[in-house]
């Protein structure tokens, strides 16, 4: 419970500062299926923070990874 209670619904513009990605990049990597997807809410969207997050460290961690071999 206490998870939820820390999540957070972010927007575009806070996604594409948060991973240095333009919008257009944002979405080809969501039809690639290697990005999260945005929610709906309403007539807009939004990002879960934490799956965001855990993108960012997944990229750092591939990224790591393939600079030691």
């Amino acid at each position: 419970m206490a998870e939820q209670a820390l999540r957070r619904i972010l927007r575009l513009p806070a996604v594409t500062d948060m991973v240095g990605l333009s919008r257009s990049s944002i979405y080809a990597r969501i039809q690639a299926g290697t990005f999260p997807s945005p929610i709906k809410m309403g007539h807009s969207s939004g990002w879960i923070e934490t799956e965001v997050q855990a993108w960012i460290e997944r990229q750092i961690a591939a990224t790591r990874e393939s600079a030691n071999n």
